[in-house]
């Protein structure tokens, strides 16, 4: 999807009815994100609004993969969020890089990569050409706060 060069991405959020939360507070001992050169690296971001998981619970059990992938965006926003801690703006970004989602699932949970579509398809619309990134999709027992989904990026600006 293209986007009209005069929309910025916070734009195209709004129009999606979202819009860029506060950072999100660290639940240990490090940064949201960090910068080096080019590239930021996000922390692993959570999906909590106004400090609190939006869901908990495992996907395939406790948690629906519609919820899942809500979750997945959340996480994303909280990402964009600690980004544009750093850059000012979204406009900044050049692109996309990678994208590492973790998946908190049941055991015979095997849709890892739908889920994180939640996070790759906002990322798409948001960013239209420059939201093309690589990815991961990776199953995993628990999550901290017990969240169904955590999410991280690699971006360059």
């Amino acid at each position: 999807m293209n986007s009209e060069p005069s929309s910025t991405p916070e734009a195209r959020l709004e129009e999606r009815g979202l819009a860029i939360p506060e950072v999100a507070a660290p639940v240990a001992a490090y940064v949201p994100a960090v910068r080096t050169g080019q590239y930021i690296y996000t922390s692993g971001q959570l999906p909590v609004q106004n400090g609190q998981p939006i869901h908990t619970g495992k996907v395939g059990a406790e948690v629906s993969l519609e919820d899942a992938q809500a979750a997945a965006r959340q996480c994303t926003l909280n990402a964009l969020a600690a980004i544009r801690a750093i850059t000012g703006e979204l406009s900044a970004i050049k692109g996309i890089v990678k994208v590492t989602g973790f998946v908190a699932s049941a055991p015979d949970f095997t849709a890892q990569p739908q889920v994180i579509n939640g996070a790759s398809e906002l990322l798409g619309e948001v960013f239209g050409d420059v939201g093309v990134h690589a990815r991961s999709a990776v199953g995993v027992a628990v999550l901290p706060l017990d969240v169904p989904v955590e999410i991280e990026m690699i971006v360059e600006v």
